[in-house]
């Protein structure tokens, strides 16, 4: 048996899950079909929100990169396609990388490099340059700046 819900209660519901922690359009959409809304309340629910400031997708964007570069050492790569996926439209995507400063993206880079390059126990040079490769490209960093800076490591 469902719960049904008003639409009055909903936008309640909505506006503690948005206040709560930002969120995008796509996932208050999946919570509004989770809570078996029609399509008509979900408009009139999403208008709502976004009036009253609950819902920004800049600010979602832009918090969003924040967070996943300085808490989880994401690059610049993997923040856009996750981005992506979660329908962020290009304007503030590029909004969003404004939020990383390019020098502290590199000293980033470079400090979780070197940890990670330390820390492979590999004794084939190639099979760890290769570790360190694989890890920095799911990291979400730009291919020139890994062969640089594995090239750099492999020198010193």
């Amino acid at each position: 048996m469902y719960k049904s819900y008003t639409v009055a209660e909903a936008q309640k519901k909505l506006e503690q899950y948005c206040a709560y922690q930002e969120r995008c359009h796509e996932e208050v959409m999946q919570k509004l079909r989770s809570l078996n809304m029609i399509p008509e309340a979900i408009d009139v629910i999403i208008g709502h929100l976004i009036t009253n400031n609950y819902l920004n997708e800049e600010r979602f964007a832009r918090s969003f990169a924040r967070g996943r570069f300085r808490i989880k050492h994401w690059g610049k790569i993997r923040i856009v396609r996750e981005l992506k996926a979660r329908h962020i439209s290009a304007y503030n995507i590029k909004a969003a990388l404004q939020e990383i400063d390019d020098d502290e993206y590199l000293t980033a880079f470079n400090d979780l490099a070197e940890k990670q390059w330390n820390s492979i126990r590999e004794s084939n040079l190639l099979k760890k340059k290769k570790k360190l490769h694989d890890f920095l490209m799911r990291k979400g960093f730009e291919n020139q700046l890994i062969y640089d800076k594995i090239a750099a490591l492999t020198n010193n």
